[in-house]
């Protein structure tokens, strides 16, 4: 079954049978958007609304906050009902899902190409908005991951943070491993029950679950192999806290029992919460794969706004996305000051808030860097079914601790992820 068959399949039948609650139409000069989580996305939406409204009083907002599996419900079963007067004027969509959205409802989304200067964000988020050269998203938050270590437990092992930049994963190990005969601590706390730490190690080397032409690979894809060969060698190394669901891994390195955590910059708020801890934390760029292609750079999550087609307010919608997350630097210091949110608009790093050291990180410049890591992540195709292949793995990761033969893994991996996309 081809890509194009299964995608009409997922446009006819998605959420089929689900009822669907209308919103109000829209007033005009009202722009309706619909996004999740009112300490963060919606927070800065009203914040970019603010900024817009103050320069254009005749357009107002109307921001709904949703739980983000209802966002996705309702936009899925409105695209799918053809039910166009019932959908906002912009949405948030998670960036993994992007691809799905835009293939599977062509025509649904309105193209910004012409309007946009794309240049000026990372190419790694214009990508996955892409569709036959034409571009059809707002580049917002990044998932731009870091390599966080306490600075005091590598001192302890005999390591200045000099040693823990642009390391390799396996010389990672070997640090582990003295860090935890010198203090006790294991490295870092690990979920194998989660793919997103194999997302970070897959993507750093620049590959996906699927090619650039969006077919599924998995059995010749050299980063997955060498992630997932990763993770076993960390896994019999014994160098991790297992860790059971989220707030389990964040205990893992807030109570103090992991020396370090890879994953999205969004995490900072939360090392940072722990105000006991100043000064004993430092960011690194991600080690590396060590093989051809290898970067120290990667992404875990992120989002961006998309604009309906079929909205009324169209042209007002793409001009405020424009206007406030294309070309808005100070805005962009607001929301990471405030938020902690790093955008994916590049000139936002000449900004006193990214310029600005942070005490928490020892007068660390950590947004700078966070912002010069954000320009190097690799690009690749997140594809339709991502979520989809991430049942696969996750379903084979707890095999590597028992040494699975890792070519046996993919294999298994590929024929269980081409049954669940057809």
């Amino acid at each position: 079954m081809d890509n194009r068959t299964i995608l009409s399949r997922f446009a006819a039948a998605a959420f089929a049978g689900a009822s669907f609650f209308a919103t109000t139409a829209a007033f005009a000069g009202e722009v309706t958007i619909w996004c999740w989580d009112p300490n963060f996305n919606v927070a800065i939406m009203k914040e970019a609304g603010e900024r817009y409204t103050a320069k254009h009083p005749e357009t107002t907002f109307n921001i709904v906050d949703f739980a983000k599996a209802d966002v996705e419900q309702k936009l899925q079963t409105a695209l799918s009902s053809g039910t166009t007067d019932a959908l906002p004027d912009i949405v948030l969509i998670e960036d993994y899902g992007a691809q799905k959205y835009l293939q599977s409802f062509p025509g649904a989304f309105a193209e910004m190409s012409g309007t946009v200067d794309y240049s000026g964000f990372a190419p790694y988020k214009v990508q996955l908005m892409t569709v036959d050269g034409k571009v059809y998203g707002m580049p917002f938050d990044s998932g731009v991951t870091g390599f966080y270590y306490r600075k005091d437990y590598l001192e302890q092992a005999g390591f200045k943070p000099a040693d823990v930049q642009d390391i390799t994963w396996d010389r990672f190990i070997e640090i582990g491993k003295q860090v935890e005969e010198k203090t006790g601590k294991k490295m870092m706390g690990l979920d194998i029950t989660d793919a997103g730490f194999t997302r970070i190690l897959m993507q750093s080397a620049g590959q996906w679950y699927f090619d650039a032409e969006g077919n599924l690979s998995i059995e010749n894809n050299t980063a997955l192999k060498a992630a997932l060969e990763t993770q076993q060698k960390i896994l019999q190394a014994g160098v991790y806290k297992p860790s059971s669901g989220w707030s389990d891994w964040v205990g893992s390195f807030t109570s103090g029992d992991v020396a370090t955590v890879t994953t999205g910059v969004w995490i900072t708020g939360t090392v940072k919460a722990q105000a006991d801890q100043s000064g004993k934390w430092g960011v690194a760029p991600i080690p590396s794969l060590g093989i051809e292609g290898a970067t120290h750079a990667s992404n875990l999550g992120g989002s961006s706004w998309y604009v309906l087609e079929s909205s009324a307010e169209k042209a007002e919608a793409i001009a405020f996305l424009n206007e406030t997350y294309a070309k808005d630097i100070d805005f962009y210091q607001k929301i990471l000051t405030e938020r902690g949110a790093v955008g994916s608009l590049l000139a936002a790093r000449t900004g006193e808030a990214y310029m600005k050291a942070d005490e928490f990180f020892g007068g660390e410049t950590v947004w700078q860097n966070f912002s010069d890591w954000l320009s190097k992540v690799p690009p690749v195709n997140y594809g339709i079914f991502t979520n989809e292949v991430d049942t696969a793995v996750t379903a084979h990761l707890p095999s590597l601790a028992q040494g699975a033969n890792i070519d046996e893994v993919l294999k298994q991996i590929q024929s269980q992820a081409e049954g669940q996309i057809q």
